[in-house]
């Protein structure tokens, strides 16, 4: 049977079909929906991991342990699991273990744009690349085989547009296997030095093979069109040349990303007179070819930066201009807003208003740093909004009121640390935990603190209050309260920030768009009251414009969460 499949939901399946026993990934677009797809499948064991570290760590025991395993993530989440992902390829693995990462060249959902085929080089581990949703089937196939004979863990890269683009797949049968029989190995597992100095020699004998392996595998596969020009490629990339040249040039499509064939491109090359290397994002392909002599054309036509299309190749490699019509008028400017009724809506726009130095994190709260709440000072990385803090208090002192904002989800990952560094040192700033009762920006995931499982069942709620003055936080000094409530959430937030102590307070509302969440009767404009202030404005919900001078309420996307009416100093604004 064939089934129209989105990429990831093709990984799900290929999972599926290779007897995959346990998953273990933490949700980050454009890798969410593996896991996601993976969890309706009873033959599986999937779960939510509070970090990726943690899912990796967890995927790997189940390898070890003897049952296929793997762990999903984007690609600034193998950054987080890079500590466990070096050291796996020293021990190896006894039931195949698959890594999945997603790229996002273009950062449609990212706050950078790595290339994560540099992890497989440095961690000596194999990764392959497939093009569509057909070949992620296959690949993860191939990939769970190449682990288990070759004792190591590979990695699975995707990119957004394989990941979210749709394609034909056809559907096969489920291989079990069996889970393995435990044998103690103290000098394969146990990775202190004497016994890591040892596997380091293994590691390299296996990197040996696989680039044998690569020289023959079916993975890498030459379409000769014969002509002029040769076309070495991967992954998406790939239907993106073959859309602008078609049957005029001759492709080598490489599956297998790391090691790469020497012996294969360096044939390839020599049959055409204009090579050219097509890859997203770093040199990488492009690069191995120079250092092997192989003359290409790469980056020196084509963009380090950005993502591809078939528009973008044609108008550099072959000077056309894309064949489209133009719209006649501008479209306008769409920036990202917070949903109407967000939670964190108020938040932001008290933090505004009384000035105060925001250090933010990964997540809808982003949002806060946009017009016209223009709340926050600084976003790095999941966790960092807690620890950057502490440093920049610490050298710049107490002269300016500080404040870090986190989600609830983002603190589970890599909060507690934070905070729990905060304490130790002495640290006195105030955390915002703003708790939405779900993982909101990646699509609703559930995580340690909502009570439920990925599967759906029951699970023991953590309490955030008991979490940190666990940490250390002076429970006096942890606070909750609804973010909606403007005037009592000021009141918190002057009180806490003047504390001479590290301080904790909880905004707790839940996710206006969460199933079940009672919602207020969207609210009207009185025009006779209304003066046109615009102090509505402020808060930046879509739901309101300026209409001849006046308030409008979109009826249609009003939650009714009460914020504008404490907003108006008219009384122009009230529930119907």
């Amino acid at each position: 049977m064939k089934q129209l499949m989105l990429g990831n939901e093709a990984v799900a399946r290929g999972l599926y079909e290779a007897g995959v026993k346990f998953v273990s990934s933490y949700p980050g677009t454009p890798s969410t929906e593996i896991t996601e797809e993976v969890a309706k499948y009873e033959e599986i064991y999937a779960e939510w991991a509070p970090n990726e570290k943690v899912a990796f760590e967890a995927a790997m025991g189940a390898a070890m342990g003897g049952g296929r395993a793997f762990c999903g993530m984007k690609h600034v989440g193998l950054n987080v699991a890079a500590d466990p992902l070096f050291v796996a390829g020293y021990t190896g693995i006894s039931a195949g273990f698959l890594i999945g990462v997603a790229d996002d060249p273009g950062m449609h959902s990212s706050q950078n744009e790595q290339d994560s085929r540099h992890y497989a080089e440095a961690a000596k581990l194999p990764m392959v690349e497939p093009a569509n949703a057909a070949e992620c089937v296959a690949y993860i196939k191939e990939a769970y085989r190449m682990s288990e004979e070759f004792d190591t863990p590979v990695i699975l890269r995707m990119t957004t547009r394989a990941s979210h683009s749709r394609s034909v797949v056809e559907l096969g049968e489920r291989e079990e296997h069996e889970i393995k029989a435990y044998e103690k190995l103290p000098q394969k597992y146990i990775m202190m030095p004497a016994n890591a100095k040892k596997r380091h020699y293994v590691v390299e004998e296996h990197l040996a093979a696989l680039r044998d392996f690569a020289e023959t595998t079916a993975l890498n596969t030459v379409e000769d069109n014969g002509g002029e020009v040769g076309i070495i490629t991967a992954g998406n990339a790939y239907n993106y040349a073959k859309e602008v040249f078609g049957n005029g040039a001759s492709y080598l499509k490489l599956g297998m990303v790391f090691p790469l064939p020497e012996k294969k491109i360096a044939e390839f090359a020599a049959k055409y007179e204009t090579v050219i290397v097509v890859e997203e994002l770093d040199p990488f392909i492009e690069n191995f070819c120079k250092s092997h002599g192989i003359k290409v054309v790469g980056k020196d036509v084509l963009p380090l930066c950005g993502e591809y299309s078939d528009e973008l190749l044609a108008k550099l490699l072959l000077g056309e201009d894309p064949d489209c019509t133009m719209l006649g008028d501008e479209i306008p400017n769409r920036p990202p807003v917070l949903c109407p009724g967000c939670p964190h809506r108020g938040v932001f726009y008290t933090l505004s208003k009384l000035k105060l130095r925001v250090s933010g994190d990964i997540g809808c709260y982003t949002l806060g740093a946009v017009a016209p709440l223009n709340a926050i000072d600084s976003v790095f990385c999941m966790g960092a909004s807690i620890s950057s803090l502490h440093g920049t208090v610490k050298v710049r002192g107490e002269e300016d009121k500080y404040v870090s904002v986190i989600g609830d989800s983002t603190f589970m990952h890599s909060g507690m640390t934070g905070l729990a560094n905060v304490v130790y040192n002495g640290g006195n700033t105030t955390t915002l935990i703003l708790d939405n009762s779900i993982t909101g920006m990646t699509g609703h995931q559930d995580n340690p603190l909502t009570g439920k499982t990925l599967k759906g069942t029951a699970a023991p709620n953590l309490s955030l209050e008991a979490i940190c003055t666990a940490l250390g936080v002076a429970p006096e000094h942890i606070r909750a309260v609804d973010p909606n409530n403007l005037p009592e959430l000021e009141k918190i937030l002057k009180e806490e920030t003047a504390a001479p102590c590290a301080s904790v307070i909880i905004c707790r509302r839940p996710c206006a768009l969460l199933k079940g969440v009672k919602r207020g009767k969207p609210v009207v404009i009185n025009e006779d009251k209304c003066v046109g202030c615009r102090a509505c404005m402020k808060i930046g919900c879509p739901c309101i414009s300026i209409v001849d001078k006046k308030a409008k309420i979109d009826e249609s996307m009003c939650v009714g969460c009460g914020l504008c009416p404490q907003m108006c100093r008219v009384g122009a604004i009230s529930e119907q």
